[in-house]
């Protein structure tokens, strides 16, 4: 519409969208060398409220989900994930948002959904918001433990195809 002012993702400070959950799978675990499954959640938001001197309506869609895995590494996704038993996966498969830990420890995930924002003056159409705008999840603790398989039939060597070999 002409007359309205365009808005940019600084303009939004009193709009604020609300966190996304941070879970994994195994619940609070994982095992050093196998994929630990990271999911985080968040769906678009209204929220409405006195902008530059208009009542509006903003609109946030999540466009990014950028994983810290906690061990300095990290990676950006278009989706949050989801868990094994929706994916029709095994425990432990790899999924597009897990993560392989190289070593037992503690670590602190987090994870920052990226949004873009869209205003609506009250016409019903929806203007796009220069910029983006990020609210991060509560950090998730992973205790990466190692595992160690034990054969008592044959070793390894006796029987290159069993368990864990």
């Amino acid at each position: 519409m002409i007359g309205l002012p365009d808005v940019t993702a600084a303009d939004l400070a009193s709009f604020v969208p609300a966190a996304p959950s941070l879970t994994g799978e195994p619940l609070g675990l994982g095992v050093a060398g196998m994929p630990t499954n990271l999911v985080a959640a968040a769906s678009t938001q209204l929220q409405s409220g006195p902008l530059l001197g208009y009542d509006v309506t903003v609109r946030f869609r999540p466009v990014a989900y950028r994983f810290d895995h906690g061990d300095g590494s990290g990676a950006s996704h278009r989706a949050g994930g989801a868990t094994w038993a929706s994916l029709g996966l095994p425990d432990y498969a790899a999924t597009a948002t897990s993560h392989t830990y190289a070593a037992p420890g503690i670590y602190r995930a987090t994870a920052t959904v990226v949004y873009e924002a869209h205003v609506d003056f009250g016409s019903g159409a929806w203007r796009s918001v220069e910029g983006s705008v990020t609210s991060s999840a509560t950090a998730y603790d992973v205790r990466v433990v190692e595992v160690r398989s034990a054969l008592v039939a044959r070793t390894c060597l006796e029987d290159p195809a069993g368990p864990a070999c």
